[in-house]
């Protein structure tokens, strides 16, 4: 639905962002990454009954500044008109990031976007609260989620409030390397765009955490957090002491249109 209140349908809709946009994961048969992005593009054509011609140009590992420089020009060439950007997550672990220039640069980026007509759907960061390393930027994450809804609603675009989606708040929905969205993540993302621009959710239940489960033991938490700073938090430091991206020499995983149908 417009954010006027009238049923929009779009058919153009192009993606750009980082791991999380890409789909990383959420691993497909065919080895390439689904995630949140490719899931809405099809509710959007289920839910409006008409095809839908998606893009994705988001790549791993990508800073803010990447993401606006290397995919938001190519996004609008394809004349969209529905973009998604969910970025500046990355930017959030490094400590000296300049909250407020990153919500400038994302506000001028939604202005450009909305210039050329096309609706806007822009990510919050996720509730860091909880989470090992990643909740020191507790701070961060909610001073860029408050400029980025007062952009929204400068701009008239629409926010995809993951900040706020409780279902989220469980280790079962996000990857072993607790940085990115297991498919059941993925899924309630995407159904949590599809309701933001609108439409009904499809999947019962998609905002309600799931039932509780056992407490682990505290030999078997260590354990856990053990294997978990081994296989993902040392060489993720490593990447940054070399000044290396998980994405680099990545290329869009569809840099041009496919045509979703109805299912």
């Amino acid at each position: 639905m417009g954010l006027n209140g009238c049923m929009r349908t779009w058919t153009r809709y192009v993606a750009i962002g980082d791991s999380l946009t890409e789909g990383i994961g959420d691993p497909g048969p065919d080895g390439v990454h689904r995630g949140w992005a490719d899931r809405f593009a099809q509710l959007l054509a289920d839910a409006q009954g008409t095809s839908v011609q998606y893009a994705n140009l988001a790549i791993r590992g990508r800073l803010l500044d990447p993401i606006l420089a290397e995919q938001l020009e190519p996004a609008l060439t394809l004349e969209p008109d529905l973009v998604s950007i969910w970025g500046g997550g990355n930017d959030m672990l490094r400590p000296r990031a300049d909250v407020a220039e990153l919500a400038r640069r994302l506000e001028e980026a939604i202005v450009r976007i909305r210039d050329t007509g096309a609706d806007v759907l822009v990510g919050t960061s996720t509730d860091p609260r909880g989470a090992p390393v990643v909740e020191l930027t507790a701070r961060r994450c909610m001073e860029y989620n408050l400029a980025i809804w007062a952009a929204a609603r400068r701009h008239g675009a629409y926010v995809l409030d993951l900040f706020h989606l409780r279902s989220l708040r469980d280790w079962r929905m996000w990857d072993a390397d607790r940085i990115h969205l297991s498919p059941e993540g993925h899924e309630r993302v995407a159904q949590l765009a599809l309701t933001t621009v609108g439409h009904p959710a499809t999947m019962p239940g998609w905002d309600v955490p799931l039932p509780p489960e056992g407490q682990p033991t505290r030999l078997g938490r260590a354990q856990t957090d053990y294997l978990w700073a081994r296989d993902h938090l040392a060489p993720w430091v490593g990447r940054r002491i070399r000044r290396t991206s998980s994405g680099a020499g990545r290329a869009a995983k569809y840099a041009d249109y496919l045509t979703l149908t109805p299912g």
